[in-house]
């Protein structure tokens, strides 16, 4: 007997029932390097280092040391982070900096905070600056030795001549934007000159309502809400592998050891939450069971932000992912046609996860790209994390929390076992759609023997939601009014209608300033 249950219907449009995240005040991950280290901040540079001193540190324990390199040429030192954003998203921006009477800055040597908006492609597109500090600043008083000072983010620049354009109080993200950096930098002379400068409580605020922008609209997703999975947006893959060419392909080509089901106790939804469950259990002569469900044929997309909140198990064997296949494969079998993986983990390093494009090498060779996300000290991957995905035309970018760790700009395709290769961006330019599933073992894991995966079981992977979001101009709303109500129309592909107000400030200073580093 079936057992039935409640779906939540596909999406229609709502006014403003589904919402854009919100994000946190500042949106800066370890802001103030308690860490102990410079998690979640990229270091450059030679000269960067955390220290710990609660005597001088501006809040807590620790801070960031910053000086020149010292090889006889104009060189730059520091850390920078990057954030998801969009164009009219609003900002403010800070820090503390300090300098040490025995370790003064001198010479031709500047320190400053910077703030860039940037494209899909790392490209600035809007430059702002803090005030900079100066030997002068420091000779004159106007930066005093032994005292932190706050640096506020308010000259606005060319960012192609380097020159002062305005003095703002808010950092407006101009079209195009994709991420915002925000950047400490020590501009070392060609002359050796010594000192340093110590930076803490770093401060990017996001003042404007939420994470993406107003460009961009909701066009699909599913917040596993019900007693069941939907299968208006999701079908079932069953067994250990898969037919190709006129063979069968065991363990999904990666040695994997579960059977998939479609069964409650390996994919259910209660409570909101996808649950997709790996169980120590026999099932057609395999001793594993697990759940991998897919949107082909009910769902693609080409380009967007891709969005997933979710936790991942623990344990030696599990190897659970959130991932993208195209739904044809115009360029060939497997690898040439690509493949997009968001979230990879192996279930015994949970403090790490990773994000990897494959596509095509000659006679089918596996061809592959990616990159490692490490979480903050005290955190992982069992913790829910927001994941996102955001493809264009010319680059894959990879978040974690709203936090930029991998942009991949450079991919290719063969034609079968030929060297003639379709150019970038095949094959990344084609429909790809949404896999969610739970492995036992595999290649990707170094094939751990069932011993030690055993003590594992059972475990879980739990989605809270999968969002898709695509870039538009604004879109025109009609209305008509029926029998004493009013209907609005608008294009299928998008669902949320909401407003936006961009505040636009002004007035100039002067401070000719050096090239950015980064």
């Amino acid at each position: 007997m079936k057992t039935r249950c409640h779906q939540i219907a596909g999406i229609i449009f709502l006014l403003a029932a589904v919402v854009l995240p919100l994000r946190a005040a500042n949106v800066l991950s370890n802001p103030d390097f308690e860490t102990g280290d410079p998690g979640g901040w990229t270091t450059y540079g030679a000269n960067n280092y955390v220290l710990s001193n609660p005597g001088i540190a501006h809040g807590g324990n620790d801070y960031i040391k910053v000086y020149q390199t010292f090889n006889g040429q104009i060189n730059y030192n520091g850390v920078y982070q990057d954030n998801v954003s969009g164009p009219g998203m609003v900002y403010s921006a800070d820090g503390w900096a300090y300098t040490l009477s025995s370790d003064l800055m001198t010479g031709q040597n500047v320190a400053w905070i910077e703030v860039t908006f940037r494209d899909t492609l790392g490209n600035v597109l809007a430059l702002y600056r803090s005030a900079p500090v100066t030997t002068n600043n420091i000779i004159t008083g106007a930066f005093p030795e032994n005292e932190w000072v706050n640096l506020p983010v308010t000259n606005q620049y060319d960012p192609n001549l380097y020159v002062i354009t305005n003095t703002v109080n808010s950092l407006v993200a101009p079209p195009g934007t994709s991420f915002v950096r925000y950047q400490v930098v020590f501009h070392g002379d060609q002359y050796n000159s010594g000192g340093s400068m110590y930076f803490d409580d770093l401060t990017l605020n996001q003042t404007s309502q939420n994470a993406y922008g107003p460009g961009w609209n909701l066009v699909w997703s599913d917040e596993f809400n019900g007693n069941c999975l939907n299968t208006n947006n999701w079908t079932y893959d069953i067994g250990n592998g898969f037919e190709s060419g006129g063979y069968y392909v065991s363990g999904w080509g990666n040695n994997e050891l579960e059977y998939y089901t479609s069964n409650a106790q390996n994919v259910s939804v209660t409570n909101g939450m996808l649950h997709i469950m790996a169980q120590k259990q026999p099932n057609n002569g395999l001793n594993y069971t697990s759940g991998r469900i897919k949107s082909l044929g009910l769902f693609a997309t080409t380009y967007g932000r891709i969005e997933w909140r979710a936790k991942l198990p623990q344990g030696m064997g599990f190897w659970p992912a959130l991932w993208m296949l195209p739904t044809h494969s115009p360029y060939g079998a497997w690898p040439n046609s690509g493949e997009i993986d968001v979230v990879e983990n192996k279930g015994n390093i949970p403090t790490r996860e990773g994000g990897t494009i494959h596509y095509g090498g000659v006679g089918g060779n596996d061809v592959y790209s990616g990159k490692t996300y490490t979480f903050l000290s005290g955190d992982s991957a069992t913790n829910f994390h927001t994941y996102l995905l955001e493809w264009s035309t010319n680059a894959i970018n990879w978040y974690v929390d709203g936090h930029l760790y991998e942009n991949q700009k450079n991919w290719f395709s063969n034609i079968g076992t030929t060297t003639n290769t379709y150019p970038y961006p095949t094959p990344f330019n084609q429909p790809f759609y949404i896999l969610m599933n739970l492995a036992i073992g595999g290649n990707y894991l170094t094939n751990p023997p069932p011993s030690l995966i055993d003590p594992n079981l059972p475990g879980e992977m739990e989605v809270d939601y999968v969002r898709v979001y695509e870039q538009a101009t604004a879109t025109e709303i009609s209305t008509a009014i029926l029998k004493g109500g009013v209907t609005l129309s608008q294009p299928t592909r998008t669902n949320l209608l909401h407003l936006a107000l961009t505040p636009t400030p002004a007035s100039p200073t002067t401070f000719y300033g050096q090239e950015s580093p980064q």
